[in-house]
Formats: structure tokens, sequence, C-alpha cells
């Protein structure tokens, strides 16, 4: 009797540990997208807010390169960078980051837990006082 009731528990135990149509070696892959949410700073002060989704930027670290979506209508209003696909390095200094967009300097780069910031009175080669500071908002989405 006990062989039996041993044998029913051990099948229950394989049954379950079985999983159909998920495969555990299938690996998801994830595109980090950066909303400009805000630019503050310049000469004359500018202090712009964007909603999510009208200026976007994605860095592709492998071919180091940086997609933006550039929704905003208003030429007027300070937004960075039209859209388009710039080429960019980072430059790590001194304990800091500064990230150059094609052959301009925009200044240090300073990354929160779901934010990052581009200080561009921060450069490598000292600070300034008239640079805008570039606030984004990260969204992770599963890429396809």
């Amino acid at each position: 009797m006990k062989i039996k009731l041993l044998l029913v528990l051990c099948s229950a135990l394989i049954l379950t540990n079985c999983s159909v149509g998920n495969d555990t070696n299938e690996q998801q892959n994830y595109k980090r997208i950066w909303h400009l949410i805000n630019v503050s700073g310049g000469i004359s002060g500018v202090n712009e807010n964007f909603q999510l989704e009208t200026i976007t930027w994605s860095f592709n670290e492998t071919t180091s390169k940086l997609t933006v979506v550039n929704n905003n209508q208003d030429d007027a209003i300070q937004d960075g960078l039209d859209s388009g696909t710039y080429d960019y390095s980072i430059l790590n200094e001194g304990g800091q980051s500064y990230i150059s967009i094609g052959t301009s300097e925009f200044g240090e780069v300073i990354f929160s837990q779901n934010g990052m910031q581009i200080d561009g009175n921060k450069l490598s080669t000292g600070t300034g006082a008239d640079g805008f500071i570039y606030s984004f908002e990260l969204q992770v989405i599963v890429a396809d």
C-alpha cells in the first residue's frame, strides 16, 4: 500500500512541475524610452514642461545612436533636439558622466531611480551658468 501511495505522490509531483507553453529559456527584450518632461535654464530662464510622449529619446548602446521623436509643434519653446537620429558618446571623467550628441557636449548626465537629467551647466571642461537642464522620465517597455 505504501508503494502505491508513493508512486501516486511521485507522479503528481512530476506532472505539476511541467508547464505547457512556458519556455523558460525565452528571454524578453526591453526597450528604454526617455520622455523629456522639462527644460529649464538658459539666458532667458525658461521652464517648459512637456506631456509624456511629446518628446522621446531612445539610446542604442550597441550602435551609439540616439533616436529623438519630437512632436512639439511650438517653435518658440526650447525643446532640445529635432526629430532624427544622432551619434552620441559618453565621457566618464572624475566620477561624473558627460554626454556629447553629434559634435556638441550637452552636459553632465545624472540618473535617479526612474529619471535622468542632463545638466548643460556642468561640462567636462568646467561649469557654466547659461546652459539648459533637460529632465527625463524613464519608461521601460517589452520590445518585439
